[in-house]
């Protein structure tokens, strides 16, 4: 008998963990852009997701007050009509919008958020310590 090949499935979600540096939040931005490509995902839909991506990286870096050591874990997840990406982190604290005043150098990272995801949030883990921030972004206009 000879052996069949079937093709390999590409991973639908997909996790990478970086140290708490802000050299991990372009690390994430690339990796999320290749898996992109890989599932062949819309221009549109890739260039907006590394944005807010970019966005949780950097609050998670910045603003979760934690241990020495800890990571901060990015997964994304493909659905049929969505694509759904989460951040996760140690600390404690959820996020909460706040309005920034025109002088202000930071902030905007939840209001840029609300604007371009199709709906988002931020919860305890069910599991461990720590949060969990997500988004989603239709893959079909209109999502």
């Amino acid at each position: 008998m000879q052996a069949t090949s079937r093709p390999t499935a590409i991973p639908q979600d997909i996790e990478w963990r970086f140290p708490r540096h802000a050299r991990s939040v372009g690390r994430a931005r690339l990796l999320l852009r290749e898996q992109a490509a890989s599932w062949g995902l819309p221009q549109e839909v890739t260039d907006t997701a590394e944005l807010l991506l970019s966005e949780l990286m950097t609050n998670a870096y910045r603003h979760a007050k934690v241990p020495a050591g800890r990571e901060i874990r990015t997964r994304a997840i493909l659905a049929a009509d969505h694509l759904r990406v989460q951040v996760t982190d140690a600390g404690d604290t959820l996020p909460t919008p706040r309005t920034p005043s025109l002088e202000d150098e930071s902030g905007r990272g939840l209001t840029l958020l609300a604007l371009l995801a199709d709906a988002w949030g931020a919860e305890e883990r069910e599991v461990g310590v720590g949060k969990v921030v997500w988004f989603e972004l239709g893959l079909v206009r209109g999502l």
